[in-house]
């Protein structure tokens, strides 16, 4: 598996316009570097401790997603360095954000993730309470935190058919929310198995794992 051939490979793939999200989590450091002299700047991990581990050994303009559910107890710990953070799906949560960004004095990026699967296993909200999150006083007055996008998952499924129907229905959301919220302009979705798809429907971020750095290791 050569990382550095495989980020090329989808730079080489990918439109100019979308950003490609390695997701490196359980992945050594020397595996990230790889990938960062083949020009890949921007990394996704799921749980906020390894990511912190990262971020304080690695290069400084590596831009850190946090991809995985939030734990509001743990905002704290990467308040200081968190580049965007793709699965918000509660006031609550951008309210903690909001607060521990604040400390820091800078302005956390963030995407609502939409519950567009079938499966029960993955998280998300409905449009409906998207809406009243953005529409909400309490989001409005938030100064350190800022919705750019919203984010989804597709159901883990063979059937392109479904998979492409969930993101058209999340790209038509997307759509509707740009129009009355001038802040949105990231739409994430798409992974290693169905970033295609994904493109076709207008993602603007995907997010790419075992295709560039192998299968990972839960050991």
């Amino acid at each position: 598996m050569n990382i550095s051939e495989n980020i090329k490979k989808y730079k080489a793939k990918l439109p100019e316009n979308i950003k490609l999200v390695a997701i490196s989590k359980t992945k050594p450091n020397e595996d990230l570097l790889e990938a960062y002299e083949a020009g890949q700047r921007i990394f996704g991990e799921n749980k906020i401790q390894e990511m912190t581990d990262k971020w304080e050994s690695l290069p400084k303009d590596i831009e850190w997603h946090m991809v995985g559910h939030v734990q509001r107890n743990k905002v704290k710990y990467m308040a200081p360095f968190v580049g965007l953070i793709h699965a918000v799906d509660s006031l609550k949560l951008l309210k903690e954000i909001n607060k521990r960004a604040k400390n820091e004095e800078r302005v956390i990026k963030c995407l609502l993730q939409i519950k567009i699967a079938e499966e029960d296993s993955k998280f998300g909200i409905s449009k409906e309470e998207a809406t009243e999150i953005l529409n909400s006083e309490a989001y409005q007055k938030m100064e350190n935190t800022e919705v750019v996008g919203l984010m989804g998952m597709a159901t883990f499924s063979e059937d392109e058919n479904q998979v492409k129907s969930e993101f058209l229905k999340l790209k038509a959301i997307f759509d509707d929310f740009k129009e009355k919220y001038p802040s949105m302009k990231e739409l994430s979705m798409g992974m290693s198995g169905d970033y295609k798809i994904a493109v076709e429907c207008g993602s603007t971020m995907v997010r790419i794992g075992s295709s560039i750095f192998g299968e990972r290791n839960y050991n």
